[in-house]
């Protein structure tokens, strides 16, 4: 990244953390990116595009300064989803001067390359040198491609939740309890078009459901996190030989997930868009045509980055 400075670099970073640290859920790649680039003024070569991709340089070049952070221990990359960790927000708060964030995050990048390789020496790996004026420079077909990986798994990801949120809301509770009878589940009801008092399917654990427990299942296609007082109005119809599967694209809040985890009556599911399409990958293979039509999958393989 030889035309931006590791001082431009370190603002940019720190500008990112000050965004990201906002959102202790943490953030989409693409609306952090997007967030940033609102938030500062974008040099011509920051604005300038690649050629061959027609990508803009600026989300490529802080995507790719990232890396550092993570190897770091600073940031957090899952699914899309970009978060600070307790060590990001420590090394925020304690080195305000960009240049200096910017080499503390090549430097322990350096160290974790050198343990990677068993390097004993801690900053050798091809010559990687820390100075003011140039980045640290390794192995940039590796990053490049962990780039590329990480890139490819958000696309993914963002597209199967959008599939999932476009999704008619009957088709969507369809679409669960098909993975319920993939998962050797039995339906015994599902909820009708109307009014559903809190429970949208039934399942059970044999054809005519007299072995317990029944299974109360909520389904939520919504885009925002269920919050503590969304949660309890269903866990108000939970019954204590019942299991209550409350299942939400937009996933829950930290005191939502706690609340459910303290029940002590009451066994309370908790699954998000997350582990819907984990299961639905796992239980694929069980699932008849027409389930399958309703989010078809296909697996595509890339060369694992290092961890």
């Amino acid at each position: 990244m030889a035309e931006t400075s590791r001082q431009r670099m370190g603002e940019l970073l720190r500008k990112l953390f000050e965004i990201l640290k906002a959102q202790p859920e943490g953030l989409g790649a693409a609306q952090a990116l997007k967030t940033l680039a609102s938030s500062v003024t974008l040099s011509p070569y920051e604005a300038s595009f690649y050629e061959n991709s027609g990508a803009r340089r600026f989300e490529k070049t802080v995507r790719f300064a990232t890396i550092a952070c993570v190897k770091a221990g600073w940031l957090t990359k899952h699914k899309g989803i970009w978060s600070i960790t307790d060590e990001g927000l420590s090394a925020y708060d304690r080195i305000k001067e960009p240049a200096a964030f910017r080499r503390e995050s090549d430097r322990l990048y350096a160290q974790w390359k050198a343990a990677q390789l068993r390097d004993p020496s801690g900053l050798s790996y091809a010559s990687a040198k820390l100075s003011e004026q140039s980045d640290l420079t390794f192995d940039v077909d590796a990053e490049t491609a962990s780039m590329t990986y990480e890139q490819a798994e958000e696309q993914a990801w963002g597209e199967i939740e959008q599939h999932l949120l476009k999704m008619p809301p009957y088709d969507f509770q369809d679409l669960v309890s098909d993975l319920l009878r993939a998962m050797s589940y039995h339906i015994g009801w599902v909820s009708p078009p109307g009014k559903d008092d809190g429970v949208d399917i039934i399942a059970n654990n044999d054809p005519l459901g007299t072995r317990p427990p029944r299974i109360k299942v909520q389904v939520k296609r919504v885009a925002h996190r269920v919050d503590t007082d969304g949660l309890k109005s269903f866990i108000a119809i939970i019954n204590e030989d019942d299991v209550g599967l409350f299942i939400s694209t937009g996933g829950f809040t930290r005191d939502a997930q706690s609340f459910a985890r303290n029940q002590e009556r009451r066994k309370i599911t908790l699954i998000d868009s997350e582990r819907l399409i984990e299961l639905w990958i796992q239980f694929y293979s069980k699932l008849d045509d027409k389930a399958r039509a309703r989010m078809p999958l296909t697996p595509i393989y890339f060369l694992t980055p290092q961890s």
